[in-house]
């Protein structure tokens, strides 16, 4: 339990890290600005403490934890909502993105009900819902966006579901390489920067636009004379500069990019090689990540694929053999012509330019297509949750396979923001140098990285404060994690984002013009419509705290209306309530509506899991483990929530066959640990294994995995109490 804010004294700032002397001033400072607050409302206590400054980025963590949890600790967020620590400025918010927009046009929409950003904001964004092709209409037009062919209108509702921006023709890549007088951007802006490991005291290497553009012409002009237009062509990289520009110029030529994670072992590589029908792979010979060298090409030749263009991990030379039908970077660009003048494929905007992948509840992940208008929802949701623009400088460690590679791509590119990149680890110091020299504006990162920065202070003595907003998705957070997290840049808001690939956005985020709480999310995003229903599909009303499952409205802009080898109605629609004669879209998680309108997340409702920011399902996992022994009869996957929040845990369950030789549980975790790395992906550990004599079922047999992670939760809940 924790004191009070009031029973504090210099005895317990000094069990927080500060010396007797420093704690007794600070108690004074503390004392004395708490005096100053209007009423006990710990919020405007809280409130005062960050606006004046009190707590700093390098006091030590426990400073920060002892005021902040003794502020809120007689807090009941059963009755006042989640505690808050970020609130925004009413003279700042005008000149956020969205604030500003508000302002220009809120009086015309909203009538007399119009105030500012602040207050007006929640009524705004339900006329987005309400109107969305009046709110795309207007923010569309401040993206870096240069139509071939203008659409004829934003929605055509004459079809169900809709259809965006019909008849428009265009490529998105060149939209992301032009001069903007929209955006204030020009050709000498900069478009990237970026540091290789190793190299924290050298100068942060700089590209321009002009600069930017000349070298994905250069790349799409070799493309061109090895693929056709509409090809599928394979990227496996680490997310760096030469990776940018290849995704870039694939779509600028009129092919398709296939995304995959450097982290995938060579069976997984090629299920996504087979099922996007990919004419060729671009990959790198190593990655290189905390001074050690992982062999990728090697990987690549093992899944097969007919061509492979390889880069050299660092410098010029390639350390690795190639196939006879292999080509060396240098040599795949000798094939573009001399002039460099290389110019886009224009396509209809509901083309195909990136095919990518998420496990779903089978074994085989779903090839998910993002078409032209993918990206720009991408894009536009950055404008409007992370204020992204000219000025600022967009940093998030993360790769190509995954839909946050692409999503910074675009809402870097198509907003005239500076893309920021750091080729090696994002684990340690040199990353955190990194960010803090290139003048990182916005910070994305994943829970379990901050976990790590946390564990290991290895950011220690390093200068965050030019950091505006921090984002985080991929997994649920961690509240102390955040509140770390956000004290490295004076309590800066942390924006925590849930959506998913299929969507090219988040459906639940936080918002610059609106109070934030720790591992939290404040807000459906622009223009979407969210209804959370119980179990007999029946919603709850918008304004009760509840928790059950989350439907989306189906017209939502950039959302996949197809995949490559599923049916996109099955996995999506089959089975949703309906809502206003409207069948909503699945999505699969379990939400919880808290009182003041703020969202967690509580789960999947299917059996898909969430391991390191990363979706897999039980299926795929008990694929792996089934095999893992002769011993094993069959094994059942599990997800566990830990009780102070964060990443999920996996834990396995396991049945034994007859007759063979017995293994532990211990030896059993080692077997299954391996055979996941080496078989599924090397990122997923293994926390729990438990031997049990049979998996409970339903009637008609389906097991019921529900009551397994009930049970793990009940021995690790009897465990901790016994501690």
């Amino acid at each position: 339990m924790w004191k009070s804010i009031g029973e504090l004294n210099s005895e317990d700032y000094v069990k927080a890290g500060l010396s007797l002397e420093k704690a007794k001033g600070f108690q004074k400072v503390v004392t004395d600005v708490i005096s100053r607050t209007k009423g006990v409302d710990p919020r405007d206590q809280w409130k005062a403490l960050v606006d004046e400054c009190v707590l700093k980025p390098w006091h030590p963590h426990p400073l920060h934890q002892l005021l902040y949890y003794s502020i809120y600790s007689n807090w009941d967020a059963s009755i006042h909502g989640p505690p808050l620590y970020w609130f925004p400025s009413l003279s700042l918010s005008k000149y956020t993105n969205l604030g500003r927009l508000m302002e220009t046009h809120g009086p015309r929409l909203l009538g007399a009900s119009y105030k500012n950003p602040l207050e007006s904001f929640e009524l705004f964004r339900r006329f987005s819902v309400e109107h969305p092709e009046v709110y795309w209409s207007i923010v569309i037009d401040e993206l870096s966006l240069k139509f071939h062919t203008p659409p004829r209108c934003i929605l055509d509702k004459s079809k169900p579901g809709g259809t965006w921006l019909p008849d428009a023709v265009l490529n998105t890549a060149e939209c992301c390489l032009i001069p903007s007088s929209l955006s204030q951007r020009e050709d000498d802006s900069l478009a990237v920067v970026w540091r290789e490991e190793g190299f924290d005291d050298s100068p942060v290497n700089k590209m321009t636009f002009k600069e930017l553009r000349q070298r994905v012409m250069l790349v799409a002009n070799a493309i061109s004379g090895s693929f056709a237009t509409g090809d599928t062509i394979a990227i496996d990289m680490t997310m760096t500069v030469d990776a940018v520009i290849i995704y870039l110029a694939i779509i600028l030529a009129g092919c398709i990019v296939v995304s995959i994670a450097d982290s995938f072992a060579a069976k997984e590589i090629a299920t996504r090689l087979k099922i996007s029908n990919a004419k060729g792979i671009f990959t790198q010979d190593y990655i290189l990540r905390g001074g050690r060298r992982f062999p990728l090409y090697s990987r690549v030749v093992e899944a097969a694929p007919s061509k492979i263009i390889v880069l050299p991990a660092s410098g010029t030379e390639l350390r690795v053999q190639l196939r006879d039908q292999d080509i060396p970077w240098k040599d795949f660009l000798s094939k573009a012509s001399v002039e460099n003048n290389y110019g886009p494929i224009y396509l209809p905007v509901n083309s195909v330019i990136n095919i990518l992948f998420s496990s779903g509840t089978t074994g085989e992940p779903k090839a998910i297509p993002w078409t032209q208008l993918s990206p720009i929802r991408s894009a536009c949701d950055g404008w409007a949750h992370f204020d992204v623009k000219v000025g600022n400088t967009y940093c998030w460690p993360t790769n190509l396979g995954w839909v946050m590679g692409p999503t910074l791509i675009f809402s870097c590119f198509l907003t005239g923001t500076t893309l920021a990149l750091y080729h090696g680890s994002p684990l340690g110091h040199g990353f955190g140098k990194f960010v803090q020299d290139a003048g990182v504006t916005i910070l994305g990162t994943v829970p379990s990285l901050v976990k790590t920065w946390k564990r290991t202070n290895c950011m220690e003595g390093l200068n965050w404060t030019k950091i505006k907003y921090f984002a985080t998705t991929g997994e649920a957070s961690n509240v102390d994690d955040v509140l770390w997290l956000s004290s490295k840049a004076y309590y800066k808001p942390v924006i925590e984002v849930c959506g998913g690939t299929e969507l090219a956005s988040s459906y639940i985020i936080g918002s610059p013009l609106q109070p934030q709480a720790f591992g939290a999310f404040s807000t459906p995003t622009m223009a979407t419509r969210i209804i959370i229903f119980d179990e007999n599909g029946v919603p709850y009303p918008d304004d009760q705290p509840c928790t059950g499952e989350v439907g989306l409205f189906p017209q939502h802009f950039g959302a996949t209306d197809r995949l490559l080898n599923a049916d996109h109605e099955e996995v999506y629609f089959k089975g949703m309530p309906m809502y206003k004669e409207t069948r909503l879209r699945r999505h699969g998680d379990i939400l919880k509506r808290t009182v003041g309108g703020y969202f967690t997340v509580q789960g999947r409702s299917d059996d898909t899991m969430n391991l390191g920011g990363i979706k897999t399902s039980s299926i795929e996992i008990e694929r792996v483990c089934d095999q893992a022994d002769e011993c094993i009869s069959e094994t059942a996957a599990v997800s566990i929530t830990p009780a102070n929040g964060g990443p999920e845990l996996l834990a396995l369950f396991a049945v034994l066959k007859e007759g063979f030789k017995k293994l532990s549980e211990e030896e059993l975790k080692r077997k299954f640990s391996r055979a996941i790395q080496k078989d599924l992906n090397p990122l997923f550990k293994v926390s729990f294994v438990k031997i049990v004599a049979e998996f409970p079922r339903t009637a008609s047999n389906k097991l019921l995995r529900r009551v397994l992670r009930d049970k793990m939760n009940q021995e690790i809940q009897s465990v901790r109490s016994r501690i």
